[in-house]
C-alpha cells in the first residue's frame, strides 16, 4: 500500500512467513542468510551482505542481476529490538538513487508463523515508492522460499 502526504510517499507491506519470529528476524539480520534471499528475483544473487547489528551500526547489501553490476544499498541502524523490530535508513550507493528513506520492519509472533509489517517512508514520489514496492515483493518472495526450505 502506498500513501502520499506532505512528508513524501510511504510504502507499507504485510506478509506472513511460515517460521517462528526469531528465525525470520535472524534471516533479516545475519549476513549469510541475507545472501540467500535479499534479491529481487530468481536468477539474481546477493554477493555483498555486511551487517553491524547495533544502533549506529551500518549495513551494506549488494543485489546483482545475472549480467550486470550489483545494486548496492547502505544505511544505518536507528533502532533494534531483538526479535521484534528494526529501523534503519536506506540509500542506494552512488549518485543515481533518490535521497535516503527510512525502513521499519516489525516482526509479530504468530506461533509457528511470523507476520512482518514493513514500512518505508520519505520517498520523493509515488513512482519511486511503486518501484520499491515491486523490489520488496520480489525479495519477500525469495525470503519465503528460504524459510519454507530451511
Amino acid at each position: 500500500m502506498l500513501d502520499s502526504n506532505s512528508a513524501g510517499t510511504t510504502l507499507t507491506l504485510r506478509r506472513v512467513f511460515p517460521a517462528p519470529r526469531e528465525r525470520v528476524f535472524r534471516a533479516w539480520t545475519d549476513p549469510a542468510e541475507l545472501k540467500q534471499w535479499f534479491h529481487v528475483q530468481e536468477g539474481w544473487s546477493t554477493p555483498i551482505a555486511e551487517v553491524d547489528l547495533r544502533v549506529g551500526g551500518k549495513y551494506r547489501i549488494g543485489m546483482q542481476p545475472p549480467n550486470g553490476d550489483p545494486h548496492i544499498v547502505t544505511g544505518t541502524y536507528r533502532e533494534i529490538v531483538i526479535p521484534r523490530k528494526l529501523v534503519y535508513t536506506w540509500q542506494l550507493e552512488g549518485p543515481e538513487g533518490p535521497g535516503p528513506t527510512v525502513v521499519t520492519v516489525e516482526f509479530y509472533d504468530q506461533g509457528a508463523s511470523t507476520e512482518i509489517v514493513l514500512t518505508q517512508e520519505f520517498f520523493p514520489d509515488m513512482k519511486t515508492g511503486e518501484e520499491h514496492s515491486q523490489g520488496w515483493d520480489g525479495c519477500l518472495q525469495q525470503l519465503e522460499l528460504l524459510l519454507k526450505t530451511g
